[in-house]
C-alpha cells in the first residue's frame, strides 16, 4: 500500500517463525507416492494407469487426493493401532496434509532436480529368475456379467533328481488386469486334477477339495500391492514330488472379452525347514443372514492346547461384512488384540504379516468376530432388494474366516494343535456342505464332499446314507462305487465292500485306488496273491500313486521278496516323504537288507511326521540298541523311544514291552 503523505513504512511484527516452504511434488509428493503407490501404479503393474512422473499425477492430481484423504488408497484395511503389520501401507497425518496442501496449492511441480530417482522395478520378475516357471491355461473371460471364480490344477515339473525340493519363494504374474486375487494350494491325490479334467473348458468351476491344502502351514496366493519377500532361513515350504497346483481365481468383467493367463514363479532353496507353521481358520458355516439385516454377528473362538506363536492373518469374507476383529484372551484374563478392520472392503484382501511376531500360551481363547449389513443401505450388497444369504464359495454368498498361521515351540505341539484344531475346521467344513447340500440336494460333488466329511469324523452311517444317494444316483459311475465302498469298510463288511469295488474296477479297469483297495480286501480274506494282482495292476496304470507302491512293497516284503519290494518302497518314499508309512516300511526293509544306518534314518523320519508312533517308536528303539554295530548304537535314547511306546500303549503292547527290555539290558539294567 502506498503510504500517507508524512508517515514512513513500518514493517510486519514478526511471528517469530519462518514461513512455511511450498509443497512441490519434486521435492515433496513424489517420495509418498514412490513409498506407498508406484508398487502398483507403474507402467505394467496391476493398477490401471501409473503415478511416477509429474505430468502423469498432476492430471489426477484431485483424484489423488480424494483417494487418499478418504483412505480408501493406498489400500490398508486393519484399524491403526490394533496389531502392527510389516510393510504398512498407511499414510501418516503429516503425508495426507502435504497431498492436499499440494492440490490446493495448484499442484507446483517444483525443481525437477530435487526429484529422487525413479524407483527400479525389475522387468518381469520382482525376486529374480525363478528356478521353475508354471505357466496356466489360458482363459478367455466374459466380456461382463457378475464375477467369475475359476479354479485351474497344473501339475508341478518334478526335480531332475526326482528329490523333493524346498520353496523359499513364490511370485505370481496375473496376466491380466481382471484378475481380482488369487489363492493357492497343493494337492497330491490327482483328485483336483480329475475335476479338472471333466470340465469342458480351462479350469473348472465349484468347490476346492479338501484334498488341496496350504503347504506347510504357508499362506499362498495373490493380491494386487501384495509382494511377499523370500522366506527367511529354516521357513521354506516342502514341495514333494508329483504335486498339482490348484490356483482359483477371482476374474472381474471389464467391458471387453479379456484372456487371462498367470505365471507363478517357483524359487528353491537347499536349505530344509527347520521350523512348520500352523494354520488356523477361526469362522462360522451356519451362516444365514435373513434380508434387510443390517447387524448380523458371526463369532467363533478356539482355546489353544499349546503355547502358539502368532506370525500372520488373513480374514476372508464377501460383500455384506462390514467389520471384522480377531482377539486373544489369555488365561489371567489380559486382552491381546490380533487384527480388526472396520471398513471391510470385498475388493481388498490381503495376508497380514506381524511386524514383531507373539506368543500366546496355553489355555489362550481366539475369538473371531464377523459383522454383516445385508440391508439395502450397503452399498456393496450384490442383490438389491436384499436377498437371504447363506454361507457359499461363490461371491454373493457369504463366508465369515479369519485365517491365523501360528507356529509351535516343539513338533509334538505342532501335531497336537494340528490334530486337534484339524477336526474343529473339518467339522465346520461339514455344516457349510451340509448347509449348501439343503439347497441344491442333487449336487453331486458336494454330497460327495459332506459323506467324506462325515467319513473323517468317523460319522460312517452318515456318510454311508450319502454315498448311497450318489451310487443310486450314477449306478454306472466308478467313483460312486468306490466311494461307498470305503464307507461300508469301515463297518467292518468286508463282503460287501469289496462288491462295490469289484465294481468299481469292473466299470473301469484303470481305477488305480479302486484296485489298491480291492487289494487290500483281498489280503483280508487272505487271497495274498490275488492282493499282489491288483497292487501291482494299480502301479502299472499309475506308476506315481504312492499308495499303490507302498501296498505293493509291504505285501512282497512280507513275502520275502525283499529285491522285488524295494524298488517299490523306494519310489514311494521319493515321490512323496510326507508318507509316514511308506517311510517305515522302507526302514523295514533296510533292516532285512543289513542296510541298518539307512533304516535308521527312515525310522526317524516316520516319527518326524508321526512322533508318537508305536510301531516307529519299536523299530529304531530296537536298531539303537541291538545293532551288532557299536557306531549305530545309542542306548540312552533307545531307552527313551521304548518307554515312549510302552506309555503310548498304556503298557497293552507287547513288542514295546519286548523293546523296553532290550533297552534295559543295553544300559545295564
Amino acid at each position: 500500500l502506498a503510504c500517507a503523505p508524512g508517515l514512513s513504512a513500518q514493517p510486519a511484527p514478526s511471528t517469530g517463525a519462518p514461513a512455511a516452504a511450498p509443497v512441490t511434488f519434486s521435492r515433496d509428493i513424489a517420495p509418498i507416492l514412490d513409498r506407498h503407490c508406484a508398487l502398483c501404479h507403474r507402467p505394467g503393474g496391476p493398477a490401471p494407469f501409473s503415478l511416477l512422473t509429474y505430468d502423469e499425477v498432476r492430471r489426477r492430481a484431485a483424484l489423488v487426493r480424494t483417494v487418499t484423504q478418504s483412505r480408501y488408497m493406498p489400500p490398508w484395511k486393519p484399524d491403526a493401532g490394533v496389531g502392527e503389520f510389516a510393510g504398512e501401507r498407511r499414510l501418516t497425518e503429516t503425508e495426507l496434509d502435504l497431498i492436499s496442501r499440494w492440490v490446493a496449492a495448484g499442484t507446483p511441480e517444483g525443481n525437477p532436480a530435487d526429484r529422487a530417482p525413479l524407483p527400479h522395478f525389475t522387468p518381469g520378475w520382482q525376486l529374480g529368475t525363478p528356478d521353475v516357471i508354471i505357466e496356466l491355461p489360458a482363459y478367455t473371460l466374459r466380456a461382463d456379467g457378475l464375477d467369475v471364480f475359476r479354479n485351474f490344477v497344473v501339475p508341478i515339473p518334478e526335480s531332475p533328481t526326482g528329490q523333493p525340493r524346498y520353496v523359499r519363494g513364490v511370485e505370481f504374474q496375473p496376466g491380466s488386469s481382471a484378475v481380482h486375487h488369487a489363492n493357492i494350494r497343493l494337492d497330491y491325490t490327482r483328485a483336483s486334477r480329475q475335476l479338472d479334467e471333466r470340465d469342458a473348458g480351462p479350469g473348472y468351476e465349484g468347490l476346492i477339495l479338501h484334498s488341496a491344502d496350504y503347504p506347510d502351514g504357508h499362506f499362498l496366493g495373490w493380491t494386487p500391492g501384495q509382494f511377499a519377500p523370500l522366506a527367511p532361513k529354516g521357513l521354506a515350504w516342502r514341495l514333494n514330488p508329483a504335486a498339482d497346483f490348484v490356483v482359483q481365481l477371482h476374474m472381474r468383467p471389464s467391458g471387453k472379452p479379456e484372456t487371462v493367463a498367470p505365471r507363478i514363479g517357483l524359487y528353491f532353496t537347499d536349505d530344509a525347514p527347520t521350523q512348520l507353521p500352523v494354520m488356523l481358520r477361526l469362522g462360522r458355516q451356519d451362516l444365514d443372514i435373513p434380508p434387510g439385516e443390517g447387524h448380523y454377528l458371526s463369532r467363533d473362538s478356539y482355546v489353544l492346547p499349546v503355547d502358539a506363536q502368532v506370525a500372520a492373518v488373513q480374514p476372508h469374507s464377501h460383500y455384506r461384512a462390514r467389520e471384522v476383529r480377531a482377539i486373544a484372551e489369555l488365561p489371567d484374563g489380559r486382552m491381546q488384540p490380533i487384527i480388526r478392520i472396520s471398513r471391510w472392503d470385498f475388493a481388498w484382501q490381503d495376508v497380514y504379516r506381524l511386524a514383531r511376531p507373539f506368543w500366546l500360551p496355553a489355555g489362550t481363547r481366539i475369538t473371531s468376530e464377523y459383522v454383516f449389513d445385508n440391508s439395502p443401505e450397503n452399498p456393496r450388497n450384490p442383490e438389491q432388494p436384499p436377498q437371504r444369504a447363506l454361507w457359499g464359495f461363490k461371491s454373493s454368498d457369504e463366508m465369515a474366516d479369519v485365517w491365523i498361521q501360528v507356529l509351535t515351540r516343539t513338533a509334538a505341539d505342532r501335531e497336537r494343535l494340528q490334530n486337534e484344531f484339524g477336526r474343529k475346521m473339518i467339522a465346520e467344513d461339514l455344516v457349510g456342505s451340509e448347509l449348501q447340500l439343503a439347497q441344491t440336494p442333487d449336487n453331486v460333488p458336494l454330497r460327495n464332499d459332506a459323506a467324506l466329511l462325515h467319513l473323517q469324523l468317523g460319522h460312517v452311517t452318515e456318510a454311508i446314507k450319502h454315498f448311497a444317494i450318489v451310487e443310486e444316483q450314477q449306478p454306472e459311475s466308478a467313483v460312486a462305487h468306490y466311494n461307498l465302498a470305503t464307507a461300508i469298510e469301515q463297518t467292518g463288511s468286508i463282503a460287501e465292500a469289496t462288491k462295490h469295488y469289484e465294481r468299481a474296477v469292473a466299470l473301469d479297469p484303470t481305477y488305480a485306488a479302486a484296485r489298491v483297495n480291492l487289494g487290500a480286501m483281498r489280503l483280508r480274506q487272505g487271497r495274498i496273491n490275488d492282493a499282489v494282482r491288483e497292487f501291482d495292476a494299480a502301479v502299472t496304470i499309475a506308476p506315481d500313486d504312492v499308495g499303490a507302491r507302498n501296498n505293493l512293497g509291504r505285501v512282497l516284503l512280507n513275502l520275502g521278496r525283499t529285491a522285488d519290494a524295494a524298488p517299490h518302497l523306494e519310489t514311494a518314499v521319493r515321490l512323496n516323504p510326507q508318507n509316514a508309512d511308506a517311510q517305515f516300511n522302507l526302514a523295514e526293509l533296510y533292516v532285512t537288507s543289513g542296510r541298518l544306518r539307512e533304516a535308521i534314518g527312515h525310522h526317524r523320519d516316520a516319527l518326524r511326521l508321526r512322533p508318537n508312533w508305536e510301531p516307529a517308536l519299536i523299530g529304531l528303539s530296537w536298531l539303537l540298541s541291538a545293532s551288532a554295530d557299536p557306531a549305530l548304537r545309542n542306548p540312552g535314547e533307545a531307552l527313551q523311544l521304548a518307554t515312549a511306546a510302552v506309555t503310548a500303549s498304556k503298557r497293552t503292547n507287547p513288542l514295546a514291552l519286548d523293546a523296553l527290555a532290550s533297552a534295559y539290558a543295553r544300559v545295564g539294567r
